[in-house]
């Protein structure tokens, strides 16, 4: 017999069984991940993000999820959708609660419907597909959106009349790179000198960048690295905190296999770092923050001792987070991301539609721009060895 229900966290859930959908798809996606935000405070309670994981059990067999929240605004979601609350509310349309499927505050692709193994994957996306619209009628809510969700989970739910918007995002790509010079050897001169001299002036300064991943991080690194957060957010008008101390501590114990600090030194004292998650062949770049000025210290930090790290390692990719035109010019290349949304209302589905369709168009060609113009030379050469001076 199948059952539908929804919980009131993953935390309801023994984390093997959780984790024995999640299987080798997007780290966020595991139970420890999830149940140390509900279990930190960091959504429950105020904060706007009521989780209600959506599962399924066929003869008391966990078949499939979905990572559901309840939400009271549209804070944290990286795909935005204020200008269709602000349309909703000037024509008298309630915008929210609405569902949100996804990973808080987290843009990061990733399977939103987990499906068991020898399960048909294709069905069950579209059977909880039209249990989430159900939902939105059980309980007159505004609509459902799918944030960063995977290629095959578009035509499924495209199907049920969900719209499609594609974003972009900035991602780094392994080559077969041998070492850190090696990729370098993709740029033009100019810019290759240019990455050289950030690199240098980050050491002429004064300051150690030491990458630890797993078990090497000590467990001193972990306040340090909350602070380098805090920075981030209370420093910037656009900040938000969303995490907490007691979060990190959890992510200490539960998570730190996942893990990966590139932490920058001065005088033996951390003063900058930044929080990665490694599973599998990809490593994805969460949160940075420094607490002295140096310059050239965040590309340092965030992008090329990530990549030196990546070839280090082997592995295939490393998406540094959202944002971030400057990214491009350092060899990282533009990649489509997806959501899918589904409103109740019919005119502000409509009006939705028109804006997607044309958003798209735009947004495609604008991929196929940064492309055409990556700073990274389609085909690589080792260049001569030369007198070039920086």
């Amino acid at each position: 017999m199948v059952e539908v229900e929804t919980l009131s966290g993953v935390r309801e859930l023994p984390a093997a069984e959780w984790n024995a959908l999640v299987g080798d798809e997007s780290p966020f996606l595991e139970w420890e991940w999830l149940a140390s935000l509900e279990e930190a405070g960091c959504v429950g309670g105020k904060s706007g993000w009521t989780p209600r994981p959506l599962v399924v059990r066929d003869a008391g067999r966990l078949v499939a999820a979905v990572p559901l929240y309840l939400k009271m605004h549209s804070e944290g979601e990286f795909v935005f959708d204020w200008g269709w609350a602000d349309a909703a509310e000037r024509a008298g349309i309630p915008y929210y609660p609405k569902l949100l499927v996804g990973v808080p505050f987290t843009p990061v692709t990733g399977a939103r419907f987990l499906v068991a193994a020898g399960e048909r994957r294709d069905e069950w996306i579209a059977r909880l597909g039209a249990a989430l619209v159900g939902l939105c009628g059980e309980s007159d809510l505004s609509g459902v959106h799918v944030n960063f969700c995977r290629a095959d989970e578009i035509e499924a739910l495209r199907a049920l009349d969900y719209e499609l918007r594609v974003g972009v995002q900035y991602h780094w790509k392994n080559a077969g790179y041998a070492s850190f010079e090696d990729w370098l050897a993709r740029f033009r001169s100019k810019r290759r000198n240019q990455i050289r001299r950030e690199r240098r002036e980050v050491v002429e300064s004064g300051v150690r960048v030491e990458t630890l991943a797993g078990d090497a991080i000590p467990d001193a690194l972990f306040e340090p690295m909350f602070r380098f957060y805090l920075a981030t957010v209370r420093g910037r008008a656009w900040g938000r905190q969303y995490l907490n101390r007691k979060f990190f501590a959890l992510v200490a114990e539960r998570f730190r296999e996942r893990l990966c600090f590139v932490v920058a030194y001065a005088g033996g004292d951390p003063i900058a770092g930044t929080f990665n998650v490694a599973k599998g062949d990809a490593l994805y770049g969460r949160y940075w923050g420094a607490i002295r000025e140096v310059r050239n210290l965040h590309f340092e930090v965030c992008y090329y001792a990530a990549v030196e790290h990546c070839i280090a390692r082997g592995l295939a990719r490393f998406e540094p987070g959202a944002g971030g035109d400057y990214k491009q010019t350092r060899g990282f290349d533009g990649e489509p991301t997806y959501s899918l949304h589904w409103l109740a209302e019919p005119r502000l589905r409509a009006a939705v539609a028109r804006f997607l369709a044309d958003e798209r168009a735009r947004t495609q060609g604008g991929i196929e721009w940064l492309r055409e113009h990556s700073a990274l030379q389609r085909v690589a050469r080792v260049p001569a060895r030369s007198t070039e001076s920086d």
